[in-house]
């Protein structure tokens, strides 16, 4: 399948995916109406939906039904904007624009914001415990809830940003920006992955490893590239303030391994990823050409 045909995968993926999250998020005319407006103004407000890809791709791989997966690649992506939208908050990053809009919290107000994450994050397991068409195992379902809460925590996501924000005006080592880094961006990566494969009823230790491996390495890869961006590309392009890390005196791979070194870490990271799928077949070339989207995106 050529690039441009994965591209079009991509779309299908991108457009069921914002049906579903359409149909579990509660309509504006509900009340608290103000509440549900800010859950959906964030959550159908545009992204790569790079998560959900990554849940659809291992889960097909994994030999799982569309329908297995709608569940789990809806709440990795409703976890991922509540970060967001408490990551743009004066208290955490101060971001103003986030996907080419203004963040949450200046579309509506900081206590609209917080409960908008705080809800969402409710959300996303109520959707991992109740959707009956992620799987009929009991066991199964519970390692994917298991799954997503690991990654969402204190030694997850969440651990990750407070890392972040002791981190800033320090001089870290690669090591440990590595570290900070496999927690805020990687962790819900790996997730994705992981729950798509367990969506698919995979249980073999050896293959659960290796899709683990392949998420490790592309989820590092996300953040390097993400880090490259915020140099090189603009605010326009990116949907997000351009240079903000640089402003804030964030610690990024550039300017600790230095551009050139950055975009080879990129490579390195890509070609580790995709030789840790040898041992899959042609079902993981969805897989594949996500990983290739992430390195080679410009936003």
């Amino acid at each position: 399948m050529t690039s441009s045909e994965h591209l079009e995968q991509f779309k299908v993926y991108q457009r069921r995916i914002e049906s579903v999250l359409d149909h579990w998020l509660p309509a504006e005319t509900i009340s608290p109406s103000r509440l549900h407006e800010a859950m959906r103004y964030s959550v159908l407000g545009g992204g790569k939906r790079v998560r959900p890809l990554l849940v659809y791709a291992a889960g097909l791989a994994a030999g799982a039904s569309v329908e297995q997966l709608d569940g789990p690649a809806a709440a990795v992506e409703i976890i991922h904007v509540y970060s967001l939208i408490h990551d743009d908050l004066p208290a955490m990053d101060d971001d103003d624009l986030r996907r080419g809009k203004p963040t949450n919290h200046k579309a509506f107000d900081e206590a609209t914001a917080i409960l908008a994450g705080d809800a969402l994050q409710a959300l996303s397991f109520h959707i991992l415990s109740s959707d009956p068409t992620m799987t009929h195992d009991t066991g199964m379902r519970l390692e994917i809830i298991n799954t997503l809460t690991q990654a969402s925590g204190s030694r997850g996501m969440a651990g990750g940003q407070a890392i972040d924000l002791a981190s800033v005006g320090r001089t870290l080592d690669i090591v440990e920006l590595e570290n900070m880094h496999i927690h805020k961006t990687g962790a819900l990566i790996r997730a994705s992955v992981l729950m798509g494969a367990m969506a698919g009823g995979i249980v073999d230790q050896r293959i659960i490893e290796k899709l683990d491996h392949f998420a490790k390495n592309i989820g590092l890869a996300f953040q390097v590239q993400d880090d490259i961006l915020d140099i090189e590309s603009d605010t326009e392009t990116l949907g997000k303030t351009q240079g903000a890390d640089i402003a804030q005196n964030k610690p990024t791979y550039p300017s600790i391994i230095g551009m050139e070194a950055s975009k080879q870490e990129v490579e390195t990271l890509y070609n580790e990823a995709i030789d840790s799928l040898n041992d899959f077949n042609d079902k993981a070339d969805l897989l594949r050409a996500v990983a290739e989207f992430i390195v080679r995106r410009e936003h």
